[in-house]
């Protein structure tokens, strides 16, 4: 079949078999418009955070599906997602990614709206006809009618009838409350250091990178030989933070058998914590971590402290475009630009009343893993790119992910855990051909 034809909903479905995913799911950009369509139209999808937008008139820009869409603070406090575009002829309205206004003004013919999207004024108004009407909804920039927060992330959906949003995080409002919880004063701020690459290659495959715990003893081999070169403790900048967060890429068997899989329902998933030395990890012999427990037991108490650092997970994947990580307060957001570019827009959170030392630690880590000087990120880029090459060519049409087949386990609410396996991919695989073949509510 050619790849231009828009794909059935029965080719949909053979795309993608127990053990193997047909190249043309990454590859057909007619598969990209359906996706677009029926995963990042219908489900929700997580937008910006309310740090971003505190005070009335502030504004961020982003993508929702296809769309470019500003997220926007109004004077009644209410949020608000909407087109990125002026009513009158089409134009784009704001080309800067963040900002604060209270008017929004279209550079064209200067039709100016407030935060909420109603228009505002028009220059000459009496040049327009009497049945003009600026009350009139077809001349306010286009909401977008579903937008909903959970402790301060802002999800929104196209889906004309969605599902509520905490049917579809299901479990992995675990994860964020475990951020929010971290905090003394019980909620995060995202940080203004952030970065934003793009890489040729699918969305997909970087949900998968973040879900493989095989390619790091390969792929970032001489980040880690260099690591472990290195004299311990040599570094007074960052306590060593960087040289064991190098060397723990350095995977074995013992990793390889030790970590542990998880894969949910809608696409979610997430491992266990491989960083378990230094700074890295939670210990009373560091001064920092010591201070922090401190104001973290005078806030929550004793027991809830310890139940909040011991949650100790990995790259929480929420599907399709997030993945957190609550105990370095790190997020990556996906957005896809087409079959085979994408975005990736990298950030860190502040925890409201720790101390400042666990905020620059975040950074840290934030640069360690994905800024574009990263010897980790960099490594991952060169992948995913090559992956993308070989897929779009037609050698060989399927992709194997059939590790782990025979042993992963699943309980009785449907969770899949596992060692050593593909099973990730395959968790994700599932949810994106249920939403690639649902009907439209």
């Amino acid at each position: 079949m050619d790849m231009q034809e828009i794909p059935t909903t029965d080719e949909i479905r053979d795309f993608v078999r127990p053990h193997q995913v047909h190249r043309r799911a990454y590859a057909d950009p007619e598969v990209f418009k359906l996706e677009m369509e029926r995963i990042f139209g219908r489900m929700w999808i997580y937008l910006a955070h309310e740090s971003q937008v505190k005070e009335p008139g502030a504004f961020f820009r982003t993508r929702l599906a296809q769309y470019e869409v500003l997220v926007t603070r109004h004077t009644d406090g209410e949020i608000y997602v909407l087109h990125n575009r002026c009513p009158h002829r089409g134009a784009r309205m704001c080309m800067v990614d963040k900002g604060k206004s209270q008017l929004l003004n279209c550079p064209y013919h200067a039709w100016s709206f407030r935060p909420d999207g109603t228009l505002s004024t028009v220059p000459h108004k009496q040049s327009y006809p009497e049945s003009f009407d600026m009350a009139d909804p077809i001349n306010h920039m286009q909401r977008v009618k579903h937008v909903q927060t959970y402790r301060g992330f802002i999800f929104a959906t196209l889906n004309e009838d969605p599902a509520p949003l905490l049917e579809q995080l299901g479990e992995m409002t675990d994860i964020i409350d475990n951020l929010n919880d971290r905090a003394p004063e019980g909620e995060v701020e995202l940080s203004e250091s952030s970065f934003t690459l793009e890489y040729k290659g699918n969305w997909k495959l970087h949900l998968e990178n973040a879900a493989d715990i095989f390619h790091p003893t390969f792929v970032h081999s001489s980040s880690v030989g260099a690591a472990r070169r290195a004299p311990q403790n040599a570094s007074k900048i960052d306590s060593d933070q960087t040289r064991v967060m190098l060397e723990a890429n350095g995977f074995g068997v013992q990793q390889w058998e030790g970590i542990q899989l998880k894969g949910l329902a809608n696409g979610h998933t997430y491992m266990s914590n491989f960083y378990s030395k230094g700074v890295m990890v939670d210990s009373d012999e560091d001064p920092v971590m010591a201070e922090y427990k401190q104001q973290l037991v005078a806030a929550y108490g004793k027991e809830k402290t310890i139940e909040t650092l011991s949650v100790d997970r990995f790259n929480n994947i929420i599907y399709p475009n997030m993945v957190l990580n609550a105990q370095h307060q790190q997020m990556r957001i996906t957005i896809p630009l087409s079959h085979d570019r994408t975005l990736v827009r990298v950030q860190c959170f502040r925890l409201k009343g720790a101390p400042d030392a666990m905020y620059h630690r975040a950074v840290r880590f934030l640069s360690t893993l994905a800024s574009p000087a990263s010897m980790i990120f960099s490594d991952d880029v060169e992948m995913l790119e090559r992956v993308q090459v070989g897929l779009d060519r037609d050698d060989s049409p399927w992709v194997d992910f059939s590790r782990g087949l025979d042993i992963d386990q699943t309980d009785d609410t449907g969770a899949v855990s596992g060692v050593a396996s593909e099973m990730p991919m395959r968790v994700q695989f599932k949810a994106w051909v249920e939403m690639m073949t649902r009907e439209a509510a």
